[in-house]
C-alpha cells in the first residue's frame, strides 16, 4: 500500500480534450465500418468475435494514447457512452438518422421464392437462409409469404396462409 502514487492513479497525463477527440474519432469510425459492412444474420458468429476482439485491440491504442490514469480511463468509457446514447437518440428524435442507424429491412422471401440478389448482398447462403427458417417453425421457403432480414440480424417471417406447409405429391 505504501507504493501507491496517488497523482499517477488520478492525476491525467493526456489532455482531457484529446482524449475526448479520439474516443470520438475512434467510436464513430468504428460505428460505421460495422453499419456500413457488417449485417449478421440471427446471431454471432465466431468471426464475428474475433472481428470485435482484433477491432477492440487495434483501436485501443488510437483511443487511448497510452493513458495511464483513472481518470483518463473514464473519460474515455464515458465518451464511447456518450456517443451511443447520443446516436440512440438521435435515432429515435429525427427520421434522418434512424435510417443511418439502422438499416432497413431486406426481403429474402416473397411468396415462396429466395430472393437470391438479396441475399448475396448479405452474403446469406441459401443453407442458411433455410436453417434460420426451421428455427422459426418453418420446414421450406414455399409455406412463407415474405422473409425479412431485420437491420438488428434477426429474422421476421410472415407465413403462407393458415400456415400450411406445402403438399408434396406422392
Amino acid at each position: 500500500m505504501a507504493d501507491l502514487d496517488w497523482a499517477v492513479m488520478w492525476a491525467p497525463t493526456v489532455p482531457l480534450l484529446e482524449i475526448f477527440i479520439r474516443g470520438s474519432v475512434v467510436y464513430l469510425a468504428l460505428f460505421l465500418y460495422f453499419r456500413l459492412l457488417r449485417r449478421e444474420a440471427a446471431g454471432v458468429g465466431i468471426t464475428d468475435v474475433l472481428v470485435i476482439v482484433l477491432v477492440a485491440d487495434a483501436s485501443q491504442n488510437a483511443m487511448a494514447n497510452e493513458y495511464r490514469s483513472i481518470t483518463e480511463g473514464l473519460l474515455l468509457v464515458a465518451t464511447i457512452g456518450f456517443w451511443d446514447y447520443l446516436l440512440d437518440w438521435l435515432g429515435y428524435r429525427y427520421p434522418l438518422f434512424e435510417r443511418l442507424l439502422r438499416p432497413a429491412p431486406l426481403l429474402l422471401v416473397s411468396h415462396g421464392r429466395l430472393m437470391r440478389q438479396n441475399m448475396k448482398k448479405e452474403m446469406i447462403t441459401e443453407e442458411e437462409l433455410l436453417s434460420l427458417l426451421r428455427e422459426q417453425g418453418v420446414d421450406s421457403p414455399r409455406a412463407v409469404r415474405r422473409c425479412y432480414l431485420e437491420g438488428d440480424g434477426r429474422l421476421s417471417v410472415i407465413p403462407g396462409r393458415g400456415r400450411e406447409q406445402p403438399r408434396r405429391p406422392g
